[in-house]
C-alpha cells in the first residue's frame, strides 16, 4: 500500500515577495513522475496560524495521511533546516521521527531547533498538538526552504525527495 503523504506550503506575505521558497519548492516536487507515493499537496496556505492550522487540519482528517511534510520559507538560511521542536509559551512539542536517520545521506540539510516565532512554529506545534491530543499514528516533520536560485535549486530537490523518500520507505524515522 502506497504511503500517504501530506504536504503543505504558504502563501507570500511582504508585498514585494514574488514567490514563497516553501512553495516554489513544492511546485517542483509536484513535476516529478519518481516519486511513487501517494502525495497531496495543499499549497499556498494563509499566513495565519489559525486559518492555516484549520486547513491542514481538515485535510488531516480527510485523507488521514501517514506523514505530514509541513514547509516553510527561511530567506535567511542556505539549506533545509528540518525542525525538531515547536513551542507554543512553556509547552514544547517534538517531532517523533527520528531526525537524525532523516538526514543521513543528505547533501545539505541541518537539524534546527528554532523553527522562529512566526506562523510556521504555531503550525508546527498546532499539528503536532493535534496528533497527539487524537492519538493518531501519523508523524510530521517542518521543513525551511532557503530561497531557491539556480545554483541551489538542484540539490535542494534532492534533498527533500530524499526525506520523502526516506519516510515513506521507513517504519523507523
Amino acid at each position: 500500500m502506497k504511503k500517504r503523504i501530506l504536504l503543505t506550503s504558504f502563501d507570500t506575505w511582504l508585498k514585494d515577495q514574488q514567490s514563497n521558497s516553501s512553495d516554489d519548492l513544492l511546485l517542483e516536487v509536484t513535476k516529478l513522475e519518481l516519486i511513487p507515493y501517494d502525495l497531496t499537496f495543499l499549497r499556498q496556505l494563509p499566513v495565519d496560524v489559525q486559518l492555516a492550522s484549520t486547513q491542514v487540519m481538515e485535510k488531516i482528517k480527510a485523507i488521514q495521511p501517514d506523514y505530514i511534510i509541513c514547509c516553510g520559507m527561511a530567506a535567511s538560511r542556505t539549506q533545509l533546516s528540518v525542525e525538531a521542536v515547536a513551542s507554543c509559551g512553556e509547552s514544547i512539542l517534538q517531532t517523533e521521527v527520528d531526525l537524525e536517520k532523516l538526514v543521513v545521506g543528505a547533501a545539505k540539510i541541518q537539524i534546527s531547533h528554532d523553527c522562529g516565532k512566526f506562523v510556521c512554529e504555531g503550525l508546527y506545534y498546532s499539528v503536532l498538538d493535534y496528533l497527539s491530543q487524537n492519538k493518531l499514528t501519523a508523524r510530521c516533520i517542518f521543513v525551511h526552504v532557503p530561497v531557491l536560485n539556480q545554483e541551489n535549486l538542484m540539490e535542494i530537490i534532492a534533498d527533500f525527495v530524499l526525506i520523502i523518500n526516506k519516510l515513506a520507505l521507513s517504519s523507523n524515522c
